[in-house]
């Protein structure tokens, strides 16, 4: 059974920053002794949270050791980083399971009956100590699996009804070589600082004289690069989306070897020239690439307009009690594999 764990791991991170989802969760009162927060109709409780904490604190700590706590990370603990980022992954998974009952999608037999063999697998590799530490029952690994499980099919389902058409042309990777002359700098700050017009003048006489030799072939369009280029980097190689409309639009009207008249954009003059317009194989990859990304897209879509018409409450006095498990002897950290065996 392929699991939302694994399957929506990079979508689940990169939608879900360590602090910025708990910018949308009403703090409020009124929840029940054990509950952490509430999305809709449903709850998570300080057992299921701790699951996920303890086993992803002590995956940190076997790739590298105990002492990866005392790190901070923007004015945060490494601790409070895990702890969001944990907050928010269980928050995504409770609501695509929301999701999965609006659907009215469930199990078959079958995959419940890998699901309990699983809970049952995962709850007996625990030792009496991990057992009151965590305060779970099989009973608590059961419905998270089974939460996770209704999510992955959920998400499995809509991107099911996503079949792209990549083109050739979409998806393939450009090989040039540029020359950059800029127009401006960067201050202390990080400001940009346009040159003056005459600086500007000299920098488009010199990329027009610098042209005329690659053209003339009066030397190689690599040396020239390497004597008058401000840019460090000569050769890349490129897909749609990853340059600026200007030089886009060039890049990928180039033939091999042609070489571009000079192009303005606000970093300064450039001039490119064609090595490669088509690769097979990275065009394939590439296809690959875009396919996962339209199907992300096409589940983001229709989760976001969900879970905003669901109220977020989270309980601040429990959120601010939560720390790192350290009692001796709790060393659990296969929750994931186990769900992801069955």
């Amino acid at each position: 059974m392929a699991p939302i764990l694994g399957a929506m791991l990079l979508l689940v991170m990169a939608l879900t920053a360590c602090s910025k989802d708990r910018g949308k969760v009403v703090f409020t009162t009124g929840f029940e002794e054990d509950e952490l927060f509430r999305i809709g109709e449903i709850s998570c409780t300080m057992p299921e949270y701790m699951i996920y904490l303890t086993n992803m604190q002590n995956k940190y700590e076997e790739a590298f050791g105990e002492e990866i706590w005392e790190i901070t990370f923007e004015n945060a603990t490494l601790e409070d980083n895990v702890k969001d980022n944990v907050l928010a992954k269980i928050a995504r998974m409770k609501s695509v399971y929301l999701l999965a009952q609006q659907k009215e999608i469930t199990l078959s037999e079958q995959e419940d009956k890998l699901l309990q063999e699983a809970a049952k697998k995962y709850f007996s590799s625990l030792s009496e100590v991990e057992v009151e530490a965590l305060g779970i029952t099989q009973e608590v690994v059961l419905q998270l699996y089974r939460e996770n499980a209704l999510a992955d099919k959920v998400y499995r389902q809509i991107i099911a009804e996503v079949n792209p058409e990549i083109s050739d042309d979409e998806a393939r990777t450009v090989t040039i070589e540029q020359i950059l002359l800029r127009t401006g700098m960067e201050d202390a700050s990080g400001n940009w600082i346009t040159y003056s017009e005459e600086m500007k003048a000299e920098a488009l006489n010199r990329i027009n004289f610098v042209r005329e030799q690659a053209v003339g072939g009066e030397q190689s369009f690599t040396e020239l690069a390497g004597k008058y280029s401000e840019e460090e980097i000569i050769s890349v190689s490129v897909k749609k989306g990853e340059l600026d409309a200007a030089l886009e639009t060039v890049v990928f009207s180039l033939q091999t070897d042609e070489i571009s008249e000079v192009i303005e954009t606000s970093q300064g003059y450039y001039l490119l020239k064609c090595i490669s317009t088509f690769d097979k194989a990275q065009t394939d990859a590439n296809k690959l690439v875009l396919i996962e990304q339209r199907k992300n897209e096409a589940f983001s879509t229709e989760y976001d307009a969900f879970v905003e018409s669901k109220a977020r409450k989270l309980n601040e006095k429990l959120w601010q009690k939560i720390e790192l498990n350290q009692t001796p002897g709790v060393n659990t950290k296969s929750f994931f594999e186990v769900y992801e065996e069955c």
